[in-house]
């Protein structure tokens, strides 16, 4: 289903490809975690151990945007739809640890050999690791597409794992059936990377006609999931790209209702460096000013969003109306 080419580009980016259409890759706050120098921005805020989470996607080259500042080679894009002849849940959350465990290999400690030890990983966290507890369906690719996306969330939810699920928001219909068959993530999040119809499509160079129209659609569908998931918005931003009109991100974020706003600095890594540059990257400062920004036009709707906490390494910050609700609970997957 991945033709060769496409794999050669994705094992070259420290990808694991699993199964038909599905990969993971280690995130890099996964081996700082384990060798004790740094944590994830999403234990910082929600609590989830970062060497316990598997960065994966059931749709690793399947996407109907083409986003500027996406790191996936998207010239190589296979389109919008994912073939009938799909793995299933199982076999996805089984390869993906799987998979998870032979890019983790380099972290070992041999206690019987004799030869020295390179690895300086926490060995505790080591063997923990083996067992991924959260799985981040994202990485690359829209997890949406993936026909059985419920059923996945349905099986990790069963073998007691969280799970984050980023998605751009173009399949409302999906988000609905999530919805109707209590198939909802741990958290949820939508990607709001621009505040007005015009830049949408500059910025995501989207196949979808009717894109803008969509992504409106599943935020009405998110305001209504108070009690029923975790919500979070997420912007995304690029330096003298969409770093404007705070007032419709505010306009946006109100129609939403998340219970957070993540805002977070682009980071020029894989082919995004190819597009952008170094030079669209901005600074945690400015990332914490605009923010100030949408809270102040927040306020002119009479939502009560604030900056609650903030993660300089990642560059991001997360806003919300109560630092208590940050943490995740047992009850909440």
């Amino acid at each position: 289903m991945i033709p060769e080419k496409v794999k050669k580009v994705l094992k070259r980016q420290h990808y694991e490809i699993v199964g038909k259409h599905s990969a993971v890759q280690t995130c890099r706050w996964t081996k700082k975690s384990l060798i004790d120098e740094g944590i994830c921005y999403k234990e910082k805020f929600y609590g989830i151990k970062s060497h316990l989470c598997c960065q994966m996607t059931p749709s690793v080259m399947w996407c109907p945007n083409k986003c500027l500042h996406c790191w996936r080679a998207i010239e190589l894009t296979l389109g919008d739809k994912l073939e009938r002849d799909t793995d299933s849940p199982k076999e996805i959350i089984d390869g993906c640890i799987k998979a998870q465990r032979k890019l983790l290999q380099g972290f070992k400690v041999d206690k019987h050999s004799k030869k020295k030890q390179l690895s300086k990983a926490n060995q505790d966290k080591y063997i923990e690791a083996q067992e991924p507890m959260q799985f981040a369906i994202s990485l690359s690719g829209e997890p949406t597409i993936y026909r059985k996306i419920g059923e996945l969330i349905s099986e990790l939810r069963k073998r007691g794992k969280t799970s984050f699920l980023v998605t751009n928001g173009l399949y409302p219909e999906k988000i609905k059936e999530l919805v109707d068959k209590n198939q909802l993530p741990t958290q949820l999040y939508v990607s709001i990377n621009t505040p007005n119809k015009k830049l949408y499509q500059k910025f995501h160079r989207s196949s979808k006609k009717d894109a803008w129209e969509r992504l409106n659609k599943t935020l009405e569908i998110m305001s209504k999931l108070k009690n029923k998931t975790r919500t979070v918005a997420r912007i995304n931003l690029v330096k003298n790209l969409n770093m404007i009109e705070p007032e419709n991100y505010a306009k946006l974020i109100k129609k939403a209702k998340p219970l957070f706003v993540e805002i977070k600095g682009f980071m020029s890594v894989g082919f995004a460096r190819e597009r952008l540059g170094y030079d669209k990257m901005p600074y945690h400062e400015d990332i914490v000013a605009f923010s100030k920004k949408i809270i102040k036009e927040l306020k002119k709707l009479k939502q009560d969003y604030k900056l609650l906490d903030e993660h300089y390494f990642s560059r991001v910050v997360v806003l919300g109306k109560s630092k208590k609700d940050l943490k995740i609970k047992k009850k909440e997957f």
